[in-house]
């Protein structure tokens, strides 16, 4: 592999990392991944584990949350599922969990942080710590929200969610794609690295690649807006800049006007089917 970028982690260590490109799979890998990953996801401005809501960015990130969850529900409404049985990995603190019970989806969910699941626990949602401890039955859908660049085993993660999927059963999978403008642009400073904690890093050849050889194909893309706007906000934090949100506003619109064209948008939603 080839050194692609030299980067660091902003949110909460400062200590320094490294991306490698991995030409098989047209992935960037983190280096050195570290053992004790549990340790870099201890900080009250990790938002997802946490649901804060106080500062300018916690605020962002939960009205973009909620109308995120709204166009989740939507995706999911238009499977075709008898049995509606729902699996959310990296189910957070539980909310789209939550919305998806309010609509008649039977609902598990997996989350190794255990703030987050008394967090859910609270809302009246169970979430089980790893995916071995899941009652044996078939998913209809199982999600995966910006979850899957965390997962250490990433091999072993996809055969499984193949074995726990239906026949014909759809999982989708956001993720950011460090091909779009919004990543070219900030370099070292994207927020969406977020290493260590992101481990991998993908593209759209990534995922066709990564699944197609636990026979799922890719049925469509869809892109995320709001992520370009987002992250450039966080990026912008990082540099410390001048003008954030102004700078912000500029570089996410930009980098959705670019992607219209190229289909490189900041995060993708990848709906694959089981074979």
């Amino acid at each position: 592999m080839k050194l692609f970028l030299n980067t660091e982690d902003y949110a909460v260590s400062g200590e320094q990392f490294q991306l490698f490109y991995d030409h098989e799979t047209d992935m960037l890998v983190t280096k050195p991944q570290p053992n004790n990953l549990d340790q870099y996801y201890n900080s009250v401005d990790y938002i997802s584990h946490t649901d804060a809501n106080k500062s300018v960015f916690d605020k962002l990130y939960q009205n973009i949350k909620r109308i995120s969850i709204r166009n989740k529900l939507a995706l999911i409404a238009n499977k075709k599922a008898t049995q509606k049985n729902l699996l959310d990995v990296g189910a957070g603190t539980g909310d789209f969990l939550l919305a998806a019970k309010k609509r008649s989806w039977n609902v598990f969910g997996v989350e190794p942080n255990s703030s987050a699941r008394i967090r859910a626990e609270e809302k009246g949602i169970t979430l089980l710590k790893s995916l071995e401890e899941l009652p044996e039955i078939k998913f209809n859908v199982i999600t995966l929200w910006h979850v899957l660049e965390h997962l250490p085993d990433l091999n072993q993660v996809i055969q499984k969610l193949y074995t726990l999927l239906e026949p014909n059963g759809k999982l989708l999978i956001a993720v950011p794609n460090y091909k779009s403008y919004d990543a070219r642009y900030y370099k070292n400073f994207w927020a969406a690295y977020d290493v260590p904690r992101h481990l991998w890093h993908f593209s759209r050849n990534t995922i066709a690649k990564l699944f197609a050889s636990q026979q799922m194909k890719i049925v469509s893309i869809n892109p995320m807006y709001f992520d370009a706007f987002y992250v450039a906000l966080l990026s912008e934090k990082y540099k410390k800049s001048s003008f954030q949100t102004f700078k912000a506003f500029w570089v996410g619109l930009y980098s959705n006007i670019c992607a219209f064209k190229t289909k490189e948008f900041s995060s993708l939603i990848y709906h694959l089917e089981k074979e």
